[in-house]
């Protein structure tokens, strides 16, 4: 395996002056040992000064400005680390911890994260070059920190080489969520993508919509600079200007660029909100300038300095407006007080942040409370060296109430909790190990010491309520549910109405638009049946056009009768084209009234031919009058078809039907015709089943025709398979759900339509094109005279049989002496009056009724 040794230099002291360092160990800010080492990461100074010579020698120079509010920070962790020593959750097994002031410096930062992954007990102090970490074991465990995203971002890349935890108290870029670029860090404050969100949110409620940001020039400034952008957009709130300040103070052009963004602000007088994303330092000199120039606006604060106290005791700061900000979580301080109370007999020959703190302290004890914060900071700009014996006064006064007032509850928490929470995790790894060994475990398996395995997106997490929080059952999202983050406590709802989302899903996915199309493989052969239909239509009139004069054709009502009904069956076919297609509102009120119309006209004129046969051939002279009145064909086909009319006109002006998007299915937006009124829809078809039904009742009584003019035989059939077309039509209909709902009424218009076509039209075709003999008008007499014949002879056999049963009525018998006699003389009268009936019967029929049949024919 190949190495690559990397040597660990010199860095210079916290306090000393340009010259480097003697040891590495020179570079540590605060140490304590332990059998298992935590790393440290802290701005404790908030720049690094660079010598001004030209080209600058690879050297880590003097840092200067002391920052009290992160050495409190680091104060933090040093007690919580001592709490978890002072405490059984680790048994036997002490922390140690190795911190380093990162001067606001990503190189310096980067230095230090060299020291961490350095070989453990090596005296060289080496960083090894391998493929593999598994089993590398580095000189600490996990590192707490650091404070700013900019310089976490580039230690999380350096640290995820060997999979080293990295536990961030205050770092909230977005972007540090993406376990794919940053697989081991973890912090303890939520990202800036909730703070943006919640800004916005409170933006919007306070009315304000024109207002300015300002940012640093870093990952954390732009970043949360774009997902605010973002969360103002949605929230209808316009970006009056943007302003970027350079990210460090060892930066020539900050003050340039802080006079810049402050004319900017005063040339903008209509923007009185302005989000701030910077540092404490940035927002220190910012403010100190603003003040300067009588600059009066209302801030959005964020979580980092919303409540650092170096800004709220800037002088006369009440002159800037009002601060608006947000803040992270507390929690109880009550211990750390104390530890502020007895931080002055708190050893300091391994902690150079405290000695220093002294040491600016004693040179500022003259200077008042309200001035101290101020005194620091100008001694920490100067040459203040300090000396390695021990001959400084500890007894000096600490002004421990100074160090709690410049605490932030907020921040101090998250360190607390940081520290925590790698505590909770060693403890887990040194139940089955001796951790007192430093080899007892390498620190990528911190990250998988945990109760359950991490849930992966597309699932959530389930506990019980015998569960710890930490312990759960990872399962999947449900259908139409989604998560995009690990570990996540729920699944969110994708817009049913819209979106859809399967299971295990991490997104949502848009619905499609569904509808019979043209294309689909069903509506092309329903489309094929209603052109052959249509074709049939046109064969058929055509048929009857070169006929015209054929019986056939006039006992068929004439050519007009015969177009009417071909007509409306068009009118059938082409309607089952408005079935199909994407539905639009035009196509949704014209398929059910075309189809209404059109059908009930053809039945009311098949209705009127019923009519009329059952009137010719019928020899009832009660029925016959009776049907001679109601046998009026214009006035009843326009009074049954305007029915129709005005049914379908109050159903399109009362309840039209209109397009409706159904989205209760899971995956698709159903496109469908929602057809306005049920009641509506069902009155129409209940009114041409009714029709129908009429006109079935006439053709079955004048089914028994001669054969070949026997049209009302074949009305009766396609008048049943009307009914049973339809008949099985409203469970179908009412079962069907989607979008071959429309198909499923095509199907039955065109069986119907078929089933009348055929049964009206094609037997005549058939005798015109087949039977042609049978065409002639000498035939049709013949054949009108040979069913008139019999049904006289019926008749009269019926009157003979009625007569001869009356005279056995009115027959006696006085005696039984004269009973034979009696029988023979009722047999000779029986016989003489059949004759008769029967010479008087065929004569009245024979001269009468064909030509009254033939007549009305």
């Amino acid at each position: 395996m190949a190495l690559l040794r990397i040597p660990m230099t010199c860095f210079g002291s916290i306090l000393a002056t340009s010259q480097p360092c003697q040891t590495p160990d020179d570079f540590v800010a605060a140490t304590s040992p332990g059998h298992i080492m935590i790393g440290g990461l802290f701005a404790i100074h908030e720049k690094m000064l660079f010598s001004e010579d030209y080209p600058r020698q690879p050297e880590i120079q003097r840092c200067v400005g002391f920052e009290i509010s992160i050495f409190l920070q680091a104060l933090a962790m040093i007690h919580s680390i001592e709490m978890i020593n002072n405490s059984p959750l680790l048994s036997g097994v002490t922390l140690g911890y190795e911190i380093y002031d990162t001067c606001t410096e990503v190189t310096v930062a980067m230095a230090a994260a060299l020291r961490f992954l350095s070989k453990l007990n090596c005296s060289r102090e080496m960083v090894e070059f391998k493929c593999d970490y598994s089993s590398y074991m580095p000189r600490v465990k996990a590192v707490i920190g650091a404070g700013y995203s900019e310089i976490t971002m580039a230690v999380s890349r350096m640290l995820n080489l060997q999979l080293m935890p990295q536990v961030s108290y205050e770092s909230t870029a977005e972007i540090l969520s993406d376990k794919i670029r940053f697989p081991s860090f973890l912090r303890t404050v939520p990202s800036d993508f909730y703070q943006t969100k919640a800004m916005a949110h409170l933006i919007q409620k306070s009315g304000w919509n024109w207002i300015g940001i300002i940012a640093t020039d870093d990952d954390y400034g732009r970043l949360a600079l774009n997902t605010f952008a973002v969360q103002t957009a949605a929230n209808n709130v316009c970006i009056a200007f943007k302003e970027v300040l350079p990210a460090f103070l060892s930066d020539d052009t900050l003050e340039v660029r802080i006079n810049e963004t402050l004319e900017k602000i005063i040339a903008e007088a209509q923007v009185n909100v302005i989000v701030v994303f910077l540092r404490q330092s940035h927002v220190f000199n910012l403010f100190s300038k603003a003040i300067e120039r009588n600059i009066n606006k209302i801030w959005i604060a964020s979580d980092n300095w919303s409540t650092a106290t170096k800004i709220t005791t800037i002088p006369n700061v009440e002159k800037i407006g009002k601060v608006v900000g947000f803040a992270f979580r507390r929690g109880n301080m009550s211990s750390f007080h104390s530890f502020l109370q007895n931080l002055h007999i708190f050893p300091s020959e391994n902690n150079k942040a405290l000695h220093e703190y002294a040491m600016l302290l004693s040179a500022c004890a003259h200077v008042k409370d309200s001035d101290l914060s101020q005194c620091i900071a100008n001694h920490s700009q100067g040459t203040l060296a300090y000396k390695a014996n021990k001959d400084i006064e500890r007894n000096f006064s600490l002004r421990n109430d100074f160090l709690w007032d410049y605490t932030e509850p907020g921040l101090v928490h998250s360190v607390q909790l940081a520290v925590l929470a790698l505590g909770f995790a060693i403890r887990d790894l040194c139940q089955a190990r001796d951790c007192q060994n430093p080899y007892a475990f390498q620190p990528w398996e911190q990250i998988q010491s945990k109760c359950s395995k991490e849930c992966s997106p597309g699932q959530m997490k389930k506990t019980t309520r015998n569960q710890h929080i930490c312990c759960y059952e990872c399962v999947n999202c449900p259908e139409n549910h989604y998560s995009n983050q690990t570990d996540m406590d729920h699944c969110f709802l994708c817009n049913n109405e819209t979106h859809w989302a399967p299971v295990r899903s991490t997104r949502c996915f848009e619905k499609e638009v569904e509808y019979l199309n043209w294309n689909d493989s069903l509506a092309v052969l329903l489309l094929a049946l209603s052109l052959l239909g249509i074709m049939f239509v046109l064969a058929i009139g055509i048929i009857f056009t070169k006929n015209l004069n054929t019986p056939i054709v006039k006992s068929s009502g004439g050519l007009l009768v015969c177009y009417v009904i071909l007509l409306c069956h068009f009118l059938n076919f082409a309607s089952t084209g408005f079935f199909i297609g994407e539905p639009q509102d035009f196509t949704c009120k014209t398929r059910q009234t075309l189809f209404g119309v059109s059908f009930t006209l053809c039945i009311s004129c098949i209705l009127m031919k019923s009519l009329k046969i059952l009137l010719a051939f019928s020899f009832d002279p009660k029925l016959q009058s009776f049907l001679k009145c109601l046998y009026q064909p214009i006035p009843i086909i326009f009074t049954c078809t305007g029915i129709q009319v005005v049914i379908c006109t109050l159903w399109l002006i009362l309840a039209a039907p209109a397009v409706e998007e159904n989205v209760s299915l899971p995956r698709v937006i159903l496109l469908e015709c929602e057809e306005g009124s049920i009641l509506a829809f069902g009155t129409m078809l209940g009114y041409t089943a009714i029709l129908a039904f009429i006109c079935f009742i006439f053709a079955f009584k004048g089914r028994k025709l001669p054969e070949h003019y026997n049209e009302a035989k074949f009305i009766t059939f396609g008048m049943l398979i009307y009914f049973i077309a339809w008949i099985i039509f409203i469970p179908v209909y009412a079962t069907t759900f989607g979008k071959y709902l429309p198909a499923v009424e095509i199907i039955v218009i065109l069986i119907s339509n078929y089933g009348i076509l055929c049964c009206t039209f094609f037997p005549k075709c058939y005798v015109i094109l087949c039977k042609q003999e049978a065409n002639t008008k000498s035939a049709f007499l013949k054949m009108i005279y040979s069913y008139s014949s019999q049904a006289a002879s019926s008749l009269a056999i019926s009157h003979v049989s009625l007569d001869s049963t009356n005279s056995n009525i009115t027959m006696t018998d006085p005696s039984s002496g004269g009973r034979s006699a009696t029988q023979q003389e009722s047999k000779d009268l029986q016989a003489q009056a059949f004759a008769h009936i029967c010479r008087e019967n065929a004569t009245r029929v024979s001269k009468i009724l064909p030509r009254k049949r033939i007549s009305s024919i």
